[in-house]
């Protein structure tokens, strides 16, 4: 067990410098890394890859940089697969807790705000979520399909940035 234990840790340069890392020693250092990371976010969700919410963004960042350091070299290397996969839990009670509680979803999700209602933007609005007229227009042909704010009954900067529109019913 210990001769197994010794070729892997020479294999994968456990305990060397990282300027002293080999091609190949980081290459194995990747593909375990991708694979661990794709189990735990399978484990973790498939909602943080889909969503584009400042909450599922956070992960994916912190994620990248932390196990980034595990591949070369610059934290251990089992210690940091661990810290990775203890931020994929705490994302996932994270969402648990927003399901459950609507005051904690806000807190860490944001919520939507109200840009236009009845055709009349809300400027106020719009300048708090940085949204020029020209955003405003430009999503509104795209999504709405509508270059005629009058036949907007209400739009919405969602948690994910995003514009959304219910036009007038006529």
């Amino acid at each position: 067990m210990n001769a197994f234990w010794n070729s892997f840790e020479t294999l994968l340069g456990l305990g060397v410098e990282p300027k002293d890392l080999t091609f190949i020693q980081i290459s194995l250092r990747g593909i375990i890394v991708f694979l661990v990371t794709l189990t735990t976010m399978r484990l973790g969700h498939k909602r943080s890859l889909s969503r584009k919410t400042p909450f599922d963004a956070v992960l994916l960042v912190i994620l990248a940089a932390v196990l980034s350091r595990a591949i070369n070299g610059s934290a251990a290397f089992f210690a940091t697969l661990g810290g990775g996969a203890v931020l994929v839990v705490l994302h996932r009670l994270f969402a648990y807790l927003a399901f459950y509680s609507h005051g904690f979803g806000i807190l860490v999700k944001g919520k939507p705000d109200i840009i236009v209602r009845d055709g009349q933007c809300d400027f106020r609005m719009m300048r708090r979520n940085h949204v020029s007229t020209h955003d405003l227009d430009e999503d509104m042909r795209l999504s709405a399909h509508t270059d005629d704010l009058s036949k907007i009954r209400v739009a919405r900067v969602e948690r994910s940035g995003d514009i959304s529109f219910i036009k007038k019913i006529i």
